[in-house]
This record gives C-alpha cells, sequence and structure tokens, in this order.
C-alpha cells in the first residue's frame, strides 16, 4: 500500500498523470456521439482537398481509423484520445528541453489536471490534431535553432503544413518562428539561413490541398474564416460580456490556478521589458514567441469580439512551460484537487445526466433520435430528411442512418460545408420530406404550433406531426419538433 501511495504523490508525477488518463480512458464508452464528432466524421466520409469550415485534418484521422476499427462513436472517441495522448507525450519531450526532468514530468502533470485535455480527448475538433502538430512544430524547431540539428528544419516544416491542413490559426508558428529569430541576436543570422528557408517553404507547400480547394470554391473558406470576421472586429462596439465570458472559459479550461500563473507570466515578462527595454533569455523568449501572440493577442480583441474558448487552447503548449517557475508544491497541489472535483462532477455528469443541457451541444439523444426517424420514415415512405440548425442534428443523423440527411441548404440557407457535398438537389424535386427541428429549451412536451414559415416557399403542404421525446429512464432529456412536408419545390 504505500508503495501505491507513493506512486500517486505529487512528489512522483507520473503515477497522477497515468490515472487521469486512465479516468479519461474508461469514461470514453459511456460518452455519447457530440454533433462536432458527426460533423468531422461526415469530413472523412466525403474526402476532400480541404473543407468549408476548416482543413481536413480531424476528418482524415476519423477516416483512417474508421477505416481500421469500423464505424462506432467509440472509434471516434478513441481517436481523439489517441491523438490527444501523443500530444502530452511530446509536450513532456519539449518541456524536456527547457526544464529538468522532474520540473518536466511536473509541467505534463500540470496540462494532464486542465479540462482542455478532457475537452480534446472526448471531442473530435479540428483543434485535436492542431494540438499535436503545434506541439511536434514547436519541438522540431527548438532542435533545428538551439541544437543546430538541421534536418530538423524539415521536420518542423512538415510539422507546420500539417498543421495549417488542421487549422488555420497556425499561421502562428509562422509568425512565432520569424519574430523569435528576429528578436534574438544569436540567432538572427537563422533567418538567411537555406535550412531555415526551405523548412519554410516546406510548410507553406504543405498548405496546397486547403489553398487549392479554396481555389476552385471562390476562396470560400478563407472568406468565412477572415473576411467576414475581420469586418466584426472592426466595428470596435465594446461588449464587457465578450471579455468576461473569454475570461471564464479560460478559468473552466484551465482551472484558477493555471490561469492565473498564465497571466503572471505574461505580466511578468511585458513588465520586464518596459521597465529596462530588455528582453528575456533566448529560452524563454523562444517560449514567448508561440504563447504571446496566441494568449494575450486573442484575449486583446475580447472586449469587441467574441473570442471561441478553444482559439488559445495552442498557447498552452509554451504557456505550461513558462508557468512552471511559479509553481509551488502548495500551488500544484491546490489546481489538482480543483482539478479532481471538476473531473468527479464530469464523471457523474457523463454517466447520470443530472444537469440538461440546454443546447444541441450534447451527447445524449441522437442515436435515439435516428432510430425514432426510421420509425417515421417507414410511417412516410419515400421521404428525406433534413434540418436547419447549420450542422448539429443534420450530421448527427447523417451519422446513424444509412441514407443522406440535409441541412438547410434544402430551403435556400447556408449550410457550411453541406453546401459543398456536390447533392443534386434538383433530384429531390416533387419528394415529400421530414423536417426535424430540435427544441433546445423544452418547456412542454407539447407540438410547436408553427414552422419557419421559409418552408412555405419550398413545399406545397407542411403538417406538423407528433414531436419526438428522448427519455432516460423515467427522465425526458431532448425533445425534436416534427413536420411531414409534402411536394419539395427546388429553386
Amino acid at each position: 500500500m504505500n508503495k501505491l501511495g507513493n506512486f500517486f504523490r505529487i512528489s512522483e508525477p507520473i503515477g497522477l498523470i497515468l490515472l487521469f488518463q486512465v479516468f479519461r480512458f474508461v469514461l470514453l464508452p459511456f460518452m455519447g456521439l457530440m454533433p462536432q464528432d458527426a460533423y468531422y466524421y461526415l469530413y472523412g466520409q466525403n474526402l476532400s482537398w480541404s473543407y468549408f469550415d476548416h482543413p481536413g485534418m480531424i476528418g482524415y484521422l476519423l477516416r483512417f481509423t474508421s477505416e481500421l476499427f469500423g464505424q462506432s462513436v467509440f472509434v471516434v472517441k478513441l481517436t481523439d484520445f489517441i491523438v490527444t495522448s501523443l500530444t502530452m507525450y511530446f509536450f513532456y519531450k519539449l518541456a524536456s528541453q527547457f526544464l529538468p526532468k522532474y520540473k518536466a514530468k511536473q509541467s505534463l502533470l500540470v496540462l494532464t489536471s486542465t479540462i482542455f485535455v478532457s475537452i480534446l480527448s472526448f471531442n473530435s475538433t479540428p483543434d485535436v490534431p492542431l494540438l499535436l502538430f503545434w506541439t511536434l512544430s514547436v519541438l522540431c524547431l527548438q532542435q533545428a535553432i538551439f541544437l543546430d540539428k538541421k534536418w530538423y528544419w524539415i521536420l518542423g516544416g512538415i510539422c507546420m503544413g500539417l498543421a495549417f491542413n488542421s487549422k488555420y490559426t497556425s499561421i502562428l508558428l509562422q509568425i512565432g518562428l520569424i519574430a523569435f529569430l528576429i528578436l534574438s541576436n544569436k540567432h538572427r543570422k537563422k533567418l538567411l539561413s537555406p535550412w531555415m528557408l526551405v523548412g519554410l517553404l516546406i510548410s507553406v507547400g504543405l498548405t496546397f490541398p486547403v489553398v487549392y480547394w479554396n481555389y476552385t470554391n471562390e476562396f470560400a473558406s478563407f472568406a468565412f474564416q477572415s473576411t467576414q470576421r475581420t469586418e466584426s472586429i472592426s466595428e470596435f462596439n465594446i461588449t464587457p460580456k465578450y471579455f468576461l465570458g473569454a475570461v471564464g472559459h479560460q478559468l473552466f479550461l484551465l482551472l484558477p490556478i493555471l490561469f492565473a500563473l498564465f497571466v503572471k507570466a505574461t505580466l511578468k515578462h511585458i513588465t520586464k521589458f518596459f521597465k529596462g527595454f530588455r528582453l528575456p533569455n533566448d529560452q524563454n523568449l523562444f517560449l514567448l514567441a508561440f504563447f504571446l501572440p496566441t494568449f494575450l493577442g486573442f484575449f486583446l480583441i475580447t472586449p469587441f469580439y467574441w473570442v471561441k474558448l478553444n482559439w488559445m487552447m495552442p498557447s498552452y503548449v509554451t504557456g505550461v512551460i513558462l508557468a512552471n517557475v511559479f509553481i509551488t508544491k502548495k500551488l500544484l497541489r491546490t489546481q489538482l484537487i480543483i482539478s479532481g472535483v471538476f473531473h468527479v462532477l464530469l464523471a457523474v455528469q457523463i454517466l447520470f445526466y443530472l444537469v440538461p443541457i440546454k443546447s444541441d451541444d450534447t451527447w445524449v439523444g441522437w442515436e435515439e433520435l435516428s432510430a425514432s426517424v426510421v420509425e417515421l420514415q417507414n410511417q412516410y415512405p419515400n421521404t428525406f430528411v433534413f434540418s436547419d440548425d447549420n450542422y448539429k442534428t443534420s450530421a448527427a443523423l447523417n451519422f446513424y442512418l444509412s441514407e443522406r440527411v440535409y441541412a438547410q441548404n434544402i430551403i435556400g440557407k447556408n449550410a457550411l460545408h453541406f453546401d459543398y457535398l456536390g447533392d443534386d438537389l434538383s433530384e429531390l424535386k416533387g419528394k415529400d420530406a421530414l423536417f426535424i427541428d430540435s427544441d433546445k429549451r423544452m418547456k412542454d412536451l407539447l407540438k410547436k404550433g408553427d414552422w419557419d414559415k421559409t418552408l412555405n416557399n419550398y413545399f406545397e403542404q407542411i403538417t406538423e406531426l407528433e414531436p419526438i421525446i428522448i427519455q432516460t429512464g423515467s427522465k425526458t432529456v431532448r425533445k425534436f419538433w416534427v413536420y411531414y412536408c409534402k411536394n419539395y419545390k427546388e429553386k
């Protein structure tokens, strides 16, 4: 017992790290399908150079594992868990380049304790491969710059390219690299190194799939991810709740202790620079180059733009290493206690669903909905199915049903990547349809009594059917309004 107790002591971080990972792995079979899982799985089942919302790496990974192990929710979750575990392993390799062995393990323990690692382990998003290739990129660049291992410029270029094929925000890797080389007196000459330039060119060359897809689709994805958001930011309407929301998200993802240490590390280095106009040593400068542009950069726009909770995640990789200098045993113990409480509550919620989630961003009810839709199609044969909530209901139904489920492009609305699946909607002309509409707030079990009037422009007659009610045991957890729509008139 004493040996087992020592294994799980803070002084032996590896035991606690494994405990967190075993905890997550045990929960995997109990996690239902998330809409994001289904949407990016749809990517993989419709292979393309890239996709409307994001590059395709997460879809490719899900396609690869489903080809190996078959289609199941568990395989989807297992993919996220394995990729995130690899990220943690390479984070430890990176931390070991800057910290003594024990401190590197301590940093890994701090990272492992966060909620954001649990989210990446359970939910398919582009951030899952992004964090892996971001960590690998920084590790390779560290080897190339500090240890003068020239071939690591090539590997770094490949990893930066793969990161871009995961998510557009990875462009901050190249920005961080160039900023570091410009600011570092010792390593500035590497800016003109042929090896560095080749690595950079490789990273740019590997963006070809994304650039080619955009070129052949009127640069739709680049416009979606940049122009619209730039216009929103340029309006400069200060909204305090956006800033408070960003702080709340980061407190949740990192937990209060680590978030406070991130803020402390940021303020320390900024204050130190403006006091003496002296840059940090090269090692800290390198870590800051891949931390500040993402962490501080996004925080600076939060007063007038809604920054999503996952946008700052890449900064955590080097941020945890920078924060390590402030971590005492007392703070580490507090971080782990808070983390333990949050993870127990997470497990209770996953297993028993005690707190209803008033949103479609839930893992509950999608499979049951699919079974009910199949029964409805038996009652109303030769109907096609569609929904109108960007992607969530449509993607979830596509995962479970054998035939195509459509999104709001059926009624002339933009439908993210559903617009680019190559469906010929004219083939549906004259057919009847079942329209599934999620009641996110679910105040009662009654019919809605009306519908989106846009439907009238595309169907001859619309009849509301009895809603689909999803129950867990005796508890009602989801509700979906259902409409039978006759004679589709595609425009």
